[in-house]
């Protein structure tokens, strides 16, 4: 059992909550039996190290089932140990190492998608790991994060996710021209999501959303810019009946890709 939470291996683990130390190793902390748990069934190959205390251990039979089914051995812990490793404040007993294993925007785009999420300059570690957890529910083909998007391996994106993070397909620092040039490469269109775009519902009226798409997202204070903007086929907007100046941003991506998922299904797109 690891007890003293200053050795050089704690340590090691702890420095994965910085983004540096991230970029360095290739590595990436999982945290909570329910982010290890959706590692397991999806990416176990991925998982370098298991960590646990024995009570969550004891407690969380199916994840240590899925770890005994996959060869996985797990290394008890004490839990000021494991408090050293996490980056939340009250862990949840159980944390893992993982390697990171983005997919180039390439085989995205070759594999033939219908619904992907660009996310350029999102910031907010919340607002990412929302769109990714939206896309997976929507059931988009992949998220493509550009320009200076946040680190999807970033500790609280990978919470946020809950566990979409292994369920589909992400690349990273893609280049927002590539991308887009990929997409319509691919037979996609590119729909940006702004507040000063057309009635996102008389495009849903025209067939628009039944087609191909992929959404693109901008910074939560900016948005896009004129050039930004220019990359897409159009600009749509949600419509505000209350009194709200505007929906957060991973509201607003979560409402874009659902609605291209309800009407790609009933055009018969899937």
């Amino acid at each position: 059992m690891l007890e003293n939470p200053r050795s050089p291996r704690v340590r090691a683990v702890a420095k994965l909550t910085k983004r540096s130390a991230r970029a360095e190793a290739g590595l990436f902390l999982l945290e909570g039996p329910q982010s290890v748990r959706e590692a397991l069934n999806y990416l176990s190959d991925a998982i370098v190290e298991l960590f646990a205390t024995p009570t969550a251990w004891e407690k969380h039979s199916d994840v240590r089932a899925l770890a005994t089914e996959h060869g996985i051995e797990v290394e008890y812990v004490t839990e000021s140990v494991l408090s050293a490793m996490a980056d939340t404040v009250t862990p949840q007993g159980i944390v893992a190492v993982a390697r990171q294993t983005p997919t180039s925007v390439r085989d995205i785009f070759s594999a033939s998608p219908r619904l992907i999420a660009i996310c350029e300059e999102v910031r907010d570690p919340g607002n990412l790991g929302t769109i990714i957890r939206a896309a997976d529910a929507a059931g988009a083909d992949a998220v493509v994060l550009t320009g200076r998007t946040v680190d999807p391996y970033n500790p609280k994106v990978v919470r946020s996710t809950t566990g979409s993070l292994f369920h589909l397909p992400f690349s990273v620092g893609g280049d927002l021209v590539d991308v887009v040039t990929r997409a319509h490469g691919a037979g996609m269109q590119v729909l940006a999501a702004d507040i000063k775009g057309e009635d996102l519902l008389q495009a849903r009226a025209d067939g628009v959303l039944e087609r191909p798409t992929a959404w693109l997202f901008g910074n939560e204070a900016r948005g896009l810019d004129d050039e930004m903007l220019g990359l897409a086929d159009h600009s749509l907007r949600l419509p505000i009946y209350g009194r709200a100046e505007s929906l957060n941003l991973a509201t607003a991506a979560s409402v874009c890709l659902y609605e291209s998922a309800f009407a790609q299904r009933a055009g018969g797109g899937a």
